[in-house]
């Protein structure tokens, strides 16, 4: 039991024990997380942070997409940012400060309407400056890390340290720094420009990703990572996939790197049919395909 959970704990936040993940998660699946946590603030997340067992399994939780929790749930504490150190401000010399719970959507928005472009490709990830920040998350051929500035992460003791981009490992969808850290927020560096051409240049990728993507569907975004020289969803597509279904999950004959819940699937619906495209485009065409989503839980296949 955690010592946090006393008659007057330090932390002030929402506390919910064995809370369904299906609820939080953009799949809509997912068993239950033996704490869900949502800090109040930083402040907050610190002092909460600060009296976990420093053995304590932490997944940090934003908008729920490219996540896929299993049916038996979680262990530990969930940390839900989507809403917490949300906020966005406008800094000095062309600087956009974010929070890592603020959407990524709402971020690029935010600086196309003050004449800052660079970020305009935020509006086609979703989720949320934390989890972009954790993955090196990318969209229309913009990727998050190549306009930050610095970062500010927290630790499990809740201490907070402000880095530089040069402290980090960071390729295609991976960034490697200090370990049992997480990002709070960022600084993102943008070029002065054209407010109204900002604005419309997001209504115009907003627009190819609608007509290309299976929008409005219970999904994760992008599944697997592209490899190198190729895409993952001309693989699957050539692998005769586009519409493949296990259960209730089903391979979106619109984009093939999706995969969406087309209603009461499960986890391991989607979870076996992951495995089923990664075997048949090994098989295939002798490409592993590595996931983008994140598959955390206690049960596997």
């Amino acid at each position: 039991m955690m010592a946090a959970q006393k008659d007057k704990p330090d932390w002030q936040g929402e506390l919910l024990l064995n809370e369904s993940m299906a609820r939080h998660t953009s799949w809509r699946v997912g068993g239950p997380a033996q704490r869900f946590y949502r800090p109040l603030d930083l402040q907050d997340l610190s002092a909460y942070l600060g009296q976990c067992p420093q053995d304590e399994p932490l997944l940090w939780l934003g908008l729920g997409s490219n996540l896929l929790v299993r049916d038996a749930g979680l262990t530990g504490s969930v940390i839900a940012m989507q809403g917490v150190i949300a906020d966005i401000e406008l800094c000095d010399k062309n600087m956009l400060r974010a929070g890592a719970g603020a959407s990524c959507a709402r971020v690029a928005r935010m600086a196309a309407r003050h004449g800052l472009v660079g970020a305009e490709f935020l509006a086609g990830i979703p989720g949320t400056m934390g989890g972009a920040l954790a993955m090196n998350a990318g969209a229309f051929g913009g990727e998050t890390w190549q306009i930050v500035a610095n970062v500010t992460s927290i630790n499990r003791r809740g201490e907070i340290s402000v880095r530089q981009p040069q402290e980090y490992r960071i390729a295609y969808r991976q960034v490697q720094g200090v370990a049992d850290e997480w990002f709070v927020g960022a600084y993102l560096r943008l070029q002065a420009g054209d407010a109204e051409a900002g604005q419309q240049r997001i209504k115009t990728l907003l627009a190819q990703r609608n007509t290309s993507q299976p929008i409005g569907l219970p999904s994760c975004g992008s599944v697997f990572r592209n490899p190198p020289g190729d895409y993952a969803a001309r693989l699957i597509e050539a692998a005769g996939l586009k519409g493949f279904t296990v259960g209730r999950a089903q391979i979106s004959d619109k984009h093939a790197n999706f995969i969406i819940n087309t209603g009461d699937a499960t986890a391991a619906d989607i979870e076996k049919l992951i495995k089923h495209a990664q075997a048949e485009v090994q098989q295939q065409f002798d490409v592993h395909l590595q996931t983008e989503v994140h598959i955390v839980g206690e049960s596997g296949l």
